[in-house]
């Protein structure tokens, strides 16, 4: 592969002014569409030599053939014409948006005669107020039901209403007194559009002034002893409060924003919306996001806030992120054009705002996981998953039965391995194992020892599970205790097909050698390196790339996902029983202090029931440090 792209542009050729760029194939098909502030300095990354790029990045400009570029007056302008384009050409190397449902919205018809609310999932109604989005239908009909009570506004069809004005017979809604619409006979078409806009003032705000003077009026008519609107000014009251009620007040009451959560890994993000008025939640949405070329968070901020307000007509007042972008002014004016007020973009950083982004990015983090181990449930996919890894890793036949192996450590001490077992694509956690590593030089050689060991059982299944190899009674709730008492499972003669281990070239060359050694070189071997997700082979100077959206590569990751998981809990789970790293936690105490002590008592029992003025006398332990020792190790 030649290191410089045959239609890179001369030098000096590209401008330095901003403006908008996009990468072609041989058909002419746009590829990618990216802004610049500067598009010399901006492109020059671009064609950067090959070898320096990132995977990925080097897989996009090689297939593209061609760059173009427009120049345009301002940074917004380029915001403005990247955003267009993507949305007209849908490049396949920019982010990819998938939504993880069509959510249901509470729609108020502003641009009819007499407006009315409705549930709806149509986005495009002319002349609409959208509120939402809503998780669940029956969550937009409750907030109406109660709604109507203090604002009783049309709910009927147009038909109904059409009906009801031409015979001057109400509709159902107005005869059991839920609709105050003019065909009630109850108000005029002025005054149901002045219910409608106190409506969507409410809606658009939480707006408690409503609250105030609803009071003030119940109070007025209870002093004038009219207790009939009294009575109607306390149920429209009831209404309200039971709205506000429905959603915690999350930030300050006069908020409004909207705040987005996002959890990534190298392929793959998920975004949670949480739409806030009033300083409550009034909607939220989900998405999940698929990346092509490497980008960083900030450049995903920018590209899901494009995505959120491109042809939003609620644009609050404050948007917060967790990373904020190198254009959020830019972002801000284009973002102040649709709105027609000043919108500020801000990192939540601290008090109720910090809060309420870690549980958004929680909820992420879960939508992340649910979108990786959906593909690997299907039964499709995961025939689809084994047959790309037969054909990618040019196996004899697909891995039905594969095992994956990690190395966890804490500053190489408590070494520790896992292996977790999937078949046809699918985990068996009755067959995971962990394994303990006394002595080993580094992860090369802790690998090394594990598949040896592993390996041993094809050859000798009569060999016994020992304290060394864990059996997982429950991957999830591994009992250290409980798991060496467990009774024997049956002997791993059953050979994998495939061998995974977490890690890059160095890694899989270890694995191979283990497998030589062992005689085993019919069983294949690769690695997954996690930061390009890239599949290495042994012998080969040069990774395999699976495609981003294959279900071969979503399985591979989810293998060593759970075996990277299932080693950290073993790891953990060996630190707290371990008596030196234990102590090694207590201020003041080294190595050589802790090599006396155990030298003194003997044993780690007597260590542990030993009381303050026993631990003191050990040389070099004064009363503080005996006491520490003793808390310490008390409340372990």
């Amino acid at each position: 592969m030649a290191d410089v792209l045959p239609y890179k542009p001369r030098a000096g050729e590209i401008p330095t002014d901003p403006g908008v760029y996009r990468f072609r194939d041989a058909e002419g098909r746009v590829l990618y569409v990216g802004k610049a502030k500067n598009l010399r300095q901006r492109l020059s990354n671009y064609f950067a030599p090959l070898r320096t790029l990132h995977e990925r990045t080097r897989r996009m400009v090689t297939t593209a053939a061609s760059v173009e570029w427009t120049v345009v007056p301002t940074d917004v302008d380029s915001l403005q014409l990247e955003y267009m384009w993507i949305k007209e050409f849908d490049p396949p190397f920019n982010v990819r948006y998938k939504d993880d449902k069509s959510y249901p919205f509470m729609a108020v018809t502003l641009g009819d005669e007499a407006p009315r609310v409705i549930v709806t999932r149509n986005h495009r109604i002319p002349g609409a107020r959208y509120f939402g989005p809503y998780p669940k239908v029956w969550a937009v009909h409750d907030t109406i039901d109660l709604m109507v009570k203090a604002f009783p506004i049309r709910t009927c069809s147009d038909a109904s209403y059409k009906r009801a004005m031409q015979t001057g017979r109400p509709c159902f809604p107005g005869q059991i007194g839920k609709c105050g619409g003019p065909c009630s006979m109850t108000v005029t078409i002025e005054e149901h559009r002045a219910m409608v806009d106190d409506f969507v003032a409410f809606m658009a705000g939480g707006d408690e002034r409503f609250t105030k003077e609803l009071t003030k009026r119940m109070q007025a008519a209870s002093a004038a002893m009219d207790y009939e609107a009294a009575a109607k000014y306390r149920d429209k009251l009831s209404a309200i409060e039971a709205v506000l009620g429905k959603s915690a007040l999350v930030l300050a009451a006069d908020e409004d924003a909207d705040l987005f959560g996002i959890a990534e890994d190298e392929l793959a993000a998920a975004v949670q919306q949480f739409v806030i008025r009033g300083g409550r939640v009034r909607g939220v949405r989900a998405m999940t996001i698929e990346k092509e070329i490497d980008i960083t968070t900030a450049e995903l901020v920018d590209q899901v806030l494009q995505r959120a307000y491109g042809e939003a007509a609620d644009v609050p007042r404050r948007i917060l992120v967790p990373s904020l972008p190198d254009d959020a002014l830019e972002l801000e004016l284009w973002l102040r054009e649709r709105r027609g007020k000043k919108v500020e973009i801000a990192v939540a950083q601290r008090g109720q705002r910090a809060d309420l982004m870690r549980n958004a990015t929680l909820n992420a983090q879960q939508a992340l996981i649910r979108h990786k181990t959906r593909r690997t449930s299907d039964y499709i996919a995961r025939t689809q998953a084994l047959t790309d890894l037969q054909e990618a890793l040019e196996l004899e036949e697909a891995p039905l039965r594969i095992e994956c192996f990690d190395i966890s450590h804490l500053g190489g001490t408590n070494v520790v391995a896992s292996m977790v077992v999937f078949e046809d694509g699918l985990p068996r956690k009755d067959q995971y194992r962990s394994f303990n590593i006394a002595e080993t030089t580094d992860d090369t050689d802790s690998m090394y020892q594990v598949l040896r060991r592993r390996l041993a059982y094809l050859d000798r299944p009569e060999l016994e599970a020992g304290p060394e190899i864990a059996l997982a009674e429950d991957a999830n709730e591994l009992s250290a205790d409980a798991v060496i008492q467990a009774k024997k499972k049956p002997r791993f003669a059953y050979p994998p097909q495939l061998l995974l281990v977490d890690g890059g070239k160095p890694q899989v060359e270890a694995a191979a050698r283990a497998l030589r050694d062992a005689g085993h070189t019919e069983i294949a071997v690769c690695g997954i390196a996690k930061r390009l997700e890239e599949i290495w082979l042994p012998g080969e100077d040069f990774p395999v790339i699976l495609p981003r959206t294959s279900e071969s590569l979503y399985l591979l990751q989810r293998l060593r996902d759970e075996a990277h998981r299932f080693a950290i809990v073993h790891q953990r789970r060996k630190r707290k029983r371990d008596i030196s790293t234990v102590l090694t936690e207590v201020p003041g105490l080294g190595a050589s202090r802790i090599k006396t002590l155990l030298k003194h008592f003997g044993s780690v029992t007597a260590l542990r029931a030993a009381q303050p003025g026993e631990i003191e006398e050990v040389p070099g332990i004064g009363p503080v440090l005996a006491q520490n020792i003793h808390t310490h190790l008390s409340t372990r």
